[in-house]
This record gives C-alpha cells, structure tokens and sequence, in this order.
C-alpha cells in the first residue's frame, strides 16, 4: 500500500492544500485516488489509482480482483444470456489491464481494448478521441471484425468515469457502424459532476439505447476557480527546481520502502510461501469486495493465497490455476557480462518470439538476467485484436508454470519483488504477478510504464514519490519520446521483473540509458522477461480462379470459377436422407450434394427436343438482358455468375456482348448459399482485381425471389465487416418471372433447358458446398468437377445451340431492349406474395418449401423429395419434361386454374422416411 495511507496521510493531501482541490463523494475515495500534478493544457490534476496497478504499485491480487469483481456485478446486471452476447472494450493505455479482468469477471464475452499502436496488415474497426488525454487517438484493431457488429451489449471499461466524453465518443463513433441496443459503462470510480451525468442520459435517449453503469466508488472532484493556471505554475516552479523531475531520482526517495512492507510471517498469511502485502489500508481496500463466490461461480476451488488475512475474502473469488503438468524449467545460461538468461526463450519460428537480448555494457554492477517465459503460441499477448474466453482457458493452464520460471530467476532470499508491465501491456504482467505471488515467499507488487509524464514530487501526502525517465523502445508510431515508471526508485526491491512485449525488445531497451539500465540503478537483480506480440496472422493469398478444362468444362476464357476444388471429397448422399436431415435442422442443404441425376434416353431427348424449340427465345433474352447491363449498370462490366444454374446464363451474357459490340468480358462464378450468404472471400478477390461498381452478379431466373434478397443483405453485411462498398446486389437475371428484379430479358415463365439437368449443362461442375471442416475462414467456398460424367455432358452444345441464334435476333433484340430501357421495370414481388399465399393454402406454412417456376420445379423433382407439382392449366410442351420426371417418382401432377407460374414444385412438408404427408397419403420414392 501507499505509505501516505499507511500513516493516515492522504495521498493527496499536497495537491489539495496547494490547489484547494476536494474530491467529495464515497469515504473509500481517498483510499482509492491519490492526486498529482502534470504538465497538461486541459487538466493540470491527475486522479492516481492506488488499486489500477498503472502508476502505485499494489498487490496483484487486489489490482486483479477490483475488475473481476466489477465484472461479476456487469453479469449480475445483464443476466446469463445477455452476458454471453455481451463484448468488453477497454480504454488504452490506462485501463487494458482492468478491462482484461472485467472480461474474466463475466467469463463469457470476449474483449477487445482500444490502442495507439497501428498494426501493418490489420483493418482498423473504428477509433475515437480522448480529450483529456496527453495522447488522444485510440485505434480499434480487431482480428475478427465481427467482434464489433453483434446485438449484444456492449461493455466499456475505464478507469475513472470523469466528464463521459471518452464514452460518448466512443458509442457515437460505434453506434454509427454497429448499433446496439444496451452499453454498460464501467469504471473504478466515477467522478462526473451532475451536469456530465446529465448528459450521458441525453445520448442515451437522443440514440435510443440503454446505457447502465457500474462503479467501485462514485464522488467528484470541486475544482476552485483558477486551479489549472496554478497547478501548471506549481508544476513549472518544481520540475525547474529539480523536485523529482528528470531522468534521475533523489535520495530522498528512498522513503517510498516504507510503502512496502516485509513479508508475512507464516502465521500471518495463512500458509507457509504465501508471501505478499500487508497494511490496515490493504484491509480497508479488501472490506469493499463481496463475500468470495462459490466454486461452481468461479469455475473451481482452491485459490491462492493472499498476502494479509484481510484479503482472504477477495482471494477466495479467484479460482486455482490449471496445472501444465507437460512444462519444465530450463537452466541458465550465459549470454553476455551484465546480461543472462535463465530458462530456454520461445522456440524458433514462432511469430513474435523474443529474440535473444542484444548485450550492452551497463552502468552498473547490479544483474540483470532474461527469462523464457515460454509463452503458448498463438495465444495473443492480450486485448488488441481480440480475447476470447477460449485464449483465457489457455492462460490459466500455461500460467503455474511460467510463473515458476519467473521465480526460479529470482534471486535467493528476496523478500520484495516488483512486476512492471509496459504501457497497454497490462494483462499479461498482472496474472504472471498474481501467479507469482501465491508461489514465492516474499512481497509482490504490480504497476507498468506509462507515456504519461507526471510531477513528482517526494512527500508522503503526494502519490507520485518518484519518477524514472528512459525513451521509448517500441518503435512508436508517433515517433521517439519520453516514457516513466512511477514509484519505482527509492522502493528498495530485492528483483525487479519487466515484463514488455517482443515488438518492444528492441536495442534501445537495453541500451545505457533504456529501462534496464534505470532499473537497474535501483535494484540489484533485475529480471527481463519477454511476451510474444501477436499479430494476426494475414489471410493467405487467394488463389486465382480456376478454369477448364483442369476444372470445368467450359473453355478458360468464358469463366473463371471462384470456388475450392472438392472433388477428391465423397460429399453425396440420397436425396431422402438429405431431405430429412435439412428439414429436422440436423443440416444445412450446402453441407452435402444430392446424388447426380442420370436421365434417361427419353429424358435427354426431350432436353434436346425443348432446347431447339426455346434457343430463339433464349437468345433474344440474353441479348436483351445484357444491352440492359451495358446501357445501365457499365459499359464495361465484369460478369459474376451464381454457380451454378447463372453461369450457363453469364457465359451466354459474355458471347453476346463479344457477338454484338466486340466486347471482351471478364466472367466469374461464385457461390451463395441460401441462409449462410454469399462468399466473402469471394467478394475480397474481385475487389482486389476489379472495381466493385464494375460487377453484375448474373442468374438464371427468379423464383420467389430468396436469393435476391440473400444477396442485398450479404452485400449489407460485407460492407460492415469489410469496409468495402461498390457492389449493387441487383440482379441480373434471364427471366424473372418472380417480378423481383428490374434488370431482365423476360418476365415470362418459360423452360430455360438449361434447368432440366444438373452437372452435365453446367460444366460438369456439382452444386457449392459450405461445410465448416472444409471450407476454412480464408478459404473459397466448394465444388467437385464430376469428370466421370463428361460422356454425358451437353454444356457446350447448349451454349453453342442458343449463341447460334444470335444473327437472326439481333434487330429484335435492339428493340426489345428499347422497350425495356423505357418500361417501367419496378420489381412488383408478385411471386413472393403467390408462395405466401400457397404455402397457406395447401397447409405447408413454410415459404422455403414452394418452389415457382419451371426452372424451380424441376429442382425440387431432381433434387429434394416433391409432395406434388402445382401447373397452371392449359401449359403446354414447356411442361413435358416436369410431367416426366413427376411420373417417374410417382408425384402428382395438380393442374391449377388461376397460377401466376407456369408450374410450383411443393417439397414435402416435414419429411422424415416412412413418414405421411400433409394430405395423410405416404411419399412415394
């Protein structure tokens, strides 16, 4: 504890009776605010937390156990569902730490703190500003940018809640991008005055969210008028008489040791090695906590030990690390004359493994030694691209055997220990800390470096005793500077332990006058011990699209497939254990691929028979469709077809526009999948390659019109992740009969042949495929290249039957495009509205079981298992091939007098094998 407070000296007390300041408000405010003063032009006050572990050394477990516990009071508040939605943002640089344990307190949400250190590689998610602070820009760097756009709380952690404009910067730069409803504002104590309370109430209201807060302790600070000119004039008057400011401390310093006792004597501490802090002032912080939860809350029993019998309470909230049975120590190892190592460092090829420290010839005589901490890998150093409960489980098994490391470096008989973490990393030094003290028999405390310059000033009733000055050594992004550790000299530590990351082991850490070296001046044994910085890792380059003949049998030129090759991977499986795995939940349609259709001799023949029938037809809607693209959406667009049933369509849409102006398109194909989207990596690759207002995604025909809507909200939500906007979700389709789109070369509902096969009309190329342990994060979607079936295969011969109609429609084409350009083309949803309709009217009362159109009806007789075929009477030859196929598996054929399609394919509601249908009568298969 603060010696200030152990005598009945306020901490600050010097700052009040020079400046008039009083803080008001909770009694338990002088035992957690200290005052000092800073060269600062908006606030010459500083509010010292004496249980932050940022600028007064404390015991860890008292720093640790302040944010836990304010985290199980947030989980109280939401309750256990909200809780699991919730995520946890922390303020740098001060409050990445306290955020850290918060997130732990509610054990279930992920965390995230903002930073000021930008990451090459890494999309910025949002930032804001602090406008008190000396450094005002905080970044937002999340590895997953989801972790930022979900409905769930939102939990936002600082230390001191002062006028509320950090937070409100915060919500409204957030609440722009990704809106929420509830934000629960945290904080070691509150500090607004009544008008700043105000005023977070007004924004609550003003965007129409719940804002709650949650607070160790709550007051104000009375400011007297004048008090910034004369703090800075006090602050001017002592740092150019030398009181404490500079890169050296005083002698007089050296009455900070009685701010840390001596260990506990077995007797005292409950336990032999327990070691530790012991004050009346510890005892009065530890009275705050509630009484200790329950080893079902905690997630075990058997915690550490606390270094006062006062502070058995908040301990007992602190379950006991998980073992690391499979960890050993290593010996030491000399690598320089002032600088060794103990314990092997990271093993080699890790990302972000610390180096071996560079020797440098030091000041001093006093040992300075390098831990390997062996850090797990990939687990990150902390909060800056994201924390999750899972990362936490595996600290809490890795930590009993890194803080062993830590103490075998320890020199023999230290009675007072020291971990100094660095800037924002605060989490990391504060569990080793806390580790460490339920391990060692001496006294452990906890603070970190800081970039905020502050007075000090060597008086009791002052909570800034000393200051040590050394540059910067991570390579800031604001360029080189001044950085310090309070309270540190004069303190008399056995061992001091810095803990920094391995972006910050740098030459100027140990150079003579860098951190080592000041520590050094002031105790004899100091301790390096180097954390891995994680970086995520940077998506592997996409791939370039694949192409025929290798996959696909079309020619190179006319697609490029933006899809993964499974074709190696058995993926089918019939089509009744499909339907009723996709129907009970159990599956989504894309994880699996029905079995190929084989036609029959009768069924090619009328395949043959409809395409010489429609090839007119098909090539004055393809013309028309694409003079509309040209005319209205790009004069050089780049085609990008929906694999599968839009790419026949797209490479059609490529030919006719070489056929009639010469153009040479670029087309790809991409997978969307009904429920799950389209594919972002996909989107990626073209973005990268192609300007997205350049694209026009192309489809065969509209049924209902789900996968339009699919790809609006898609393209919604990639922009939001992503950051990139251009794409229009707007369609372009052959025919839409479904009146869901504007961009069309019919409305007619009429059989396209193309939708009477499957594989062999479509390059031989299977349905797409998105299975979670197939298709990684970074990955293409899928698709198998059936080339078992190319003796079947008639892709080409469709292309070439309907591309060859193209001379004797082209004036009509010029025309039709004409009356279309000047129609109005408002898509009206009628089909939407039919499906509806019919799904209640024959009792399916599910929209995604109706499927219109021929194209979509023949789908439901090749794909799923049909309950019956709804056809409009009077349909002719259009319908030959449906009435086969019904035939063949025994599904009836309805005819309907008022149908807006020309037919409807009704999947059988509820299916399971051996079950009964909605009319009481058993499927037939």
């Amino acid at each position: 504890m603060n010696k200030a407070v152990n005598d009945g000296v306020w901490s600050g007390s010097w700052v009040a009776e020079r400046l008039g300041v009083e803080l008001l408000g909770d009694p338990e405010l002088t035992n957690l605010l200290g005052l000092a003063l800073r060269r600062n032009p908006k606030r010459a006050h500083l509010l010292v937390s004496n249980v932050l572990g940022k600028h007064v050394p404390q015991s860890p477990s008292i720093v640790y156990g302040y944010g836990f516990t304010l985290g199980r009071r947030v989980r109280e508040l939401l309750g256990t569902e909200e809780s699991a939605r919730s995520v946890v943002l922390g303020y740098a640089e001060t409050a990445t730490g306290l955020g850290h344990a918060v997130a732990d307190g509610i054990a279930v949400a992920p965390y995230l703190h903002s930073t000021r250190r930008p990451v090459p590689g890494v999309a910025t998610a949002g930032g804001f500003e602090e406008s008190h602070s000396h450094a005002t820009s905080h970044l937002l760097l999340p590895e997953n940018p989801e972790l930022l756009s979900g409905e769930g709380p939102l939990v936002l952690v600082d230390d001191e809640f002062s006028t509320g404009n950090t937070v409100l910067n915060t919500i409204r730069d957030l609440h722009e991008r990704y809106p929420r409803g509830r934000y629960v504002v945290v904080a070691l104590v509150d500090m607004r005055s009544a008008a700043d309370a105000g005023r977070l109430d007004e924004f609550a209201a003003e965007i129409g969210a719940r804002v709650d807060l949650v607070a160790a302790a709550s007051g104000t600070v009375r400011l007297p008028a004048g008090v910034l000119e004369k703090g800075q004039e006090l602050v001017a008057r002592y740092e150019a008489g030398g009181a404490g400011a500079g890169g050296s401390s005083s002698a007089a310093a050296s009455g900070l040791v009685a701010q840390f006792p001596a260990p506990l004597k077995d007797d005292e501490s409950g336990g032999a090695g327990t070691g530790g802090q012991s004050s009346a002032a510890s005892a009065r912080l530890v009275a705050q906590f509630p009484a200790p939860l329950k080893g079902d809350e905690s997630g075990g029993a058997g915690t550490g030990g606390q270094s006062s019998a006062a502070s058995a309470r908040l301990v007992a909230q602190f379950p006991a690390p998980l073992k690391d049975e499979g960890v050993g120590g290593a010996a030491t190892t000399e690598v320089g004359p002032s600088i060794e190592t103990a314990s092997s460092p990271n093993p080699p090829g890790a990302r972000g493994t610390a180096r071996p420290a560079p020797t440098h010839p030091h000041p001093t005589h006093n040992r300075i030694t390098q831990v390997g901490l062996r850090w797990p890998h990939h687990l990150p150093d902390g909060g800056r691209h994201g924390f999750t409960p899972a990362h936490r489980i595996r600290l809490e098994q890795a930590l009993p055997a890194m803080a062993a490391r830590l103490a075998e470096a320890l020199p023999e008989g230290a009675h007072r220990v020291h971990i100094l973490g660095f800037e924002e990393l605060m989490y990391a030094p504060l569990r080793l800390a806390r580790e460490l003290e339920q391990i060692v028999d001496a006294g452990v405390t906890y603070s970190t470096t800081t970039r905020s310059p502050v007075l000090a000033v060597d008086d009791p009733g002052y909570a800034i005793r000393s200051r040590l000055t050394f540059p910067a050594h991570d390579t800031p992004a604001d360029g080189p500077g001044d950085r310090y550790a309070y309270n540190i000299a004069g303190a008399d530590f056995d061992a001091v332990v810095a803990v920094v990351d391995s972006r910050a082991d740098t030459p100027e850490l140990h150079a003579p006058n860098g951190l080592l070296a000041r520590l050094a001046e002031h105790t004899p044994h100091v301790v390096l011990a180097v954390v891995p910085s994680y970086v995520p890792e940077r998506p592997a380059m996409l791939p370039d699209p694949l192409r025929g003949p290798a996959f696909s049998s079309y020619a190179p030129e006319e697609v490029g497939w933006l899809l993964q090759d499974l074709s190696d991977v058995t993926l089918e499986a019939p089509t009744e254990e499909r339907e009723e795995a996709i129907q009970s939940g159990g599956a989504h349609y894309a994880e699996s691929l029905p079995v190929e259709y084989q036609p029959s001799e009768q069924y090619q023949q009328l395949f043959h028979t409809a395409l010489d029938e429609a090839a007119d037809r098909l090539a004055l809607a393809v013309g028309a469709v694409t003079e509309l693209v040209l005319a209205e959406r790009s004069p050089h667009p780049v085609l990008v077809s929906l694999a599968r049933a839009g790419t026949p369509v797209g490479v059609l849409m490529r030919r006719w526009a070489q056929h009639r102006h010469g153009l040479d398109l670029p087309h790809y194909a991409v997978s969307i999948v009904r429920g799950r989207g389209i594919d972002a990596n996909a989107l990626r690759w073209l973005a990268a390659h192609h300007d997205p207002a350049d694209v026009v995604f192309v489809d065969g025909w509209t049924g209902k019109g789900a996968i339009t809507r699919e790809l609006t909200e898609a393209i919604r939500e990639f922009e939001e992740s992503d950051g990139i906007t251009g794409f229009d979700p707007e369609i372009a389709v052959l025919a839409d009969p479904g009146s869901c789109v504007k961009t069309y070369g019919t409305r007619e509902d009429f059989l396209i042949p193309s939708a009477c096969l499957n594989s062999t009309v479509s390059g031989l190329i299977s349905r797409t495929v998105l299975r979670s342990d197939l298709v990684g994060p970074h990955d293409f979607h899928g698709a198998k290249f059936y080339r078992e079936l190319a003796g079947a295969d008639v892709s080409v011969d469709f292309l070439d039957a309907v591309a060859a109609r193209f001379p004797e429609v082209t004036d009509a084409v010029t025309v039709l495009a004409k009356e279309l350009l000047a129609a109005d083309r408002t898509p009206t949803w009628e089909g939407w509205a039919a499906v509806e309709r019919i799904s209640e009217e024959y009792g399916i009362h599910d929209v995604n079981l109706v499927k219109p159109g021929v194209g979509e009806t023949t789908r439901v007789l090749l794909r799923r298992v049909p309950w019956k075929i709804l056809a409009r009477a009077g349909a002719g030859a259009d319908l030959d091939h449906v009435r086969l196929l019904a035939e063949q598996r025994g599904v009836p054929v309805e005819e309907v007098a008022e149908l807006p399609y020309t037919c409807v394919g009704l999947i059988h509601p509820k299916y399971t094998r051996g079950a009964t249908g909605a009319d009481g009568k058993a499927v037939a298969v």
